[in-house]
């Protein structure tokens, strides 16, 4: 398994009766897959994890490995306790996970010791090769590249890093610090044309539910050094990758999913779809870009 290029966080679909719609999941990941995505991501923030029943989780990520072949699919490992991450992260080498996602605890907020034995405890728990997600703005942990350093240093199959922290710098920190031994994955999609400015080989992405040949050119034009193109790409797509930082995340990159026909804007509360004024500003910021996109058909 390469870690380096586009990898989706895939959204979870579900139907008409707000249950999982697998047969879609399936066609989802061949699409994305076939649209020269390297890998996908399941059951992370976007896919709505905490929504989710262990039952549900099993067969999606079932359904995922299935669609996708040979082709790599990462499971997102978040659990409250360190002993339920680690048994799901061993659950999930069984289901024919390529490798994980771990997050680190939801609700508790521990310090630097208690977070390293939590990823730890993981990554002793399963033979996969592992991605360590540090996300201090939703999680409210922040993983430094002290603690990344010291985690990695013990435990070989921790392997890359989906940094989304905010400051590119914890990209180009990482490298110095760990050179080639842990591969470095942007993971707010706003900040991709930075962080591979800063060394980062992979983009755990968002929009890519959406549009991920757009995804895929952006990411390949930066790889090779084609400033010009990479950032007038950049430029069209900015207000489409703005959408990933904000809190509706989830609602709405799913209703982009919708404007190109690849999905629909379903949810599960707690969260619930958008309505009345922010759907159609949303609406019309989806479809005035989306108009102006490269090589767009015209009519």
């Amino acid at each position: 398994m390469t870690w380096s290029g586009v990898w989706p966080a895939l959204t979870t679909p579900f139907d008409p009766s707000l249950e999982v719609d697998l047969p879609f999941l399936e066609r989802h990941v061949r699409w994305l897959l076939d649209s020269g995505c390297a890998g996908v991501v399941v059951l992370g923030s976007l896919g709505e994890a905490p929504a989710l029943t262990a039952e549900e989780k099993m067969r999606i990520v079932e359904s995922a490995v299935r669609a996708a072949g040979r082709m790599p699919v990462l499971v997102g490992v978040s659990a409250y306790s360190t002993a339920d991450a680690a048994r799901f992260a061993r659950a999930a080498e069984e289901w024919g996970a390529s490798g994980l996602m771990v997050l680190p605890p939801y609700v508790y907020h521990g310090d630097a010791r208690e977070v390293r034995t939590h990823f730890s405890q993981v990554f002793r728990a399963t033979r996969l090769p592992c991605m360590l997600y540090n996300n201090p703005i939703a999680y409210g942990t922040d993983v430094v590249p002290d603690d990344i350093e010291a985690l990695a240093r013990d435990h070989p199959n921790l392997v890359a890093v989906k940094e989304s922290s905010g400051d590119v710098r914890r990209i180009t920190d990482l490298g110095f610090r760990l050179d080639s031994h842990v591969a470095r994955f942007v993971g707010i999609d706003d900040q991709i044309l930075e962080g591979m400015a800063a060394g980062a080989s992979g983009w755990v992405a968002g929009l890519a539910n959406a549009l991920p040949r757009e995804s895929v050119e952006l990411f390949d034009a930066s790889r090779a050094g084609r400033q010009a193109d990479a950032l007038a790409r950049y430029r069209w797509f900015l207000p489409l990758l703005r959408l990933d930082a904000d809190p509706k995340f989830v609602q709405l990159i799913k209703l982009v999913q919708h404007e190109v026909g690849m999905g629909t804007s379903r949810v599960r509360p707690p969260r619930l779809e958008l309505h009345s004024e922010e759907l159609d500003r949303t609406r019309r910021l989806i479809q005035t870009t989306l108009s102006n996109r490269p090589n767009a058909p015209s009519g």
